[in-house]
């Protein structure tokens, strides 16, 4: 009888272990962002005065600001520091978020790969993952608002096209907003 305890308190241990650092485990590396004091970003997000006539829950980005703001109604905003898209890669248009990812995988796609070629083809979920925390897919593109493991980078233009946002303010963004929300991108 001892022996079987044992072993199944090493078993229940180590499979204790295994999970605990799952890629799928989103609670767990809810946690490692909110203990880790460099994943705060750089440009704090706060209520901002924003009068706007689009309604509330609208994500509006504004590139050239470095700024993403989450139209909260009667002429005030969520306003996010933002990393935007490099010289060359830069775009605008009008979207809608079609499906929305915690901790989500990473494929880069062909071009980013003949761009980069010592980039993996493809990377699991998790802290250490380029896509940080979560994800709002943008229409049917390639391009999404996600978090990011580089928070250094947020207030600069160093994407492939991507929005990125540190990793606390990506998550208070996901937590407000639904598939379906429009996304303005402006120049």
């Amino acid at each position: 009888m001892k022996r079987f305890l044992i072993a199944f308190f090493l078993f229940f241990t180590a499979y204790s272990v295994v999970w605990a650092a799952s890629p799928r485990d989103v609670k767990a590396f809810d946690q490692i962002i909110a203990e880790m004091s460099e994943a705060s970003s750089p440009i704090k997000r706060y209520q901002a005065w924003f009068p706007s006539d689009e309604k509330p829950g609208t994500i509006i980005v504004r590139a050239s600001e470095r700024r993403l703001y989450l139209i909260l109604g009667d002429g005030w905003a969520m306003k996010y520091g933002i990393g935007v898209a490099r010289e060359g890669f830069e775009w605008s248009g009008e979207f809608h978020v079609s499906m929305k990812r915690q901790w989500p995988d990473w494929t880069p796609p062909p071009e980013m790969i003949k761009r980069q070629p010592d980039l993996p083809k493809h990377m699991e979920g998790g802290p250490d993952n380029p896509l940080g925390a979560r994800a709002l897919y943008l229409g049917d593109t390639l391009y999404r608002i996600h978090g990011s493991n580089e928070p250094e980078t947020i207030g600069q233009a160093v994407s492939s096209g991507c929005i990125r946002m540190a990793n606390e303010d990506v998550i208070d963004l996901y937590n407000r907003v639904r598939v379906g929300t429009k996304v303005i991108i402006e120049p």
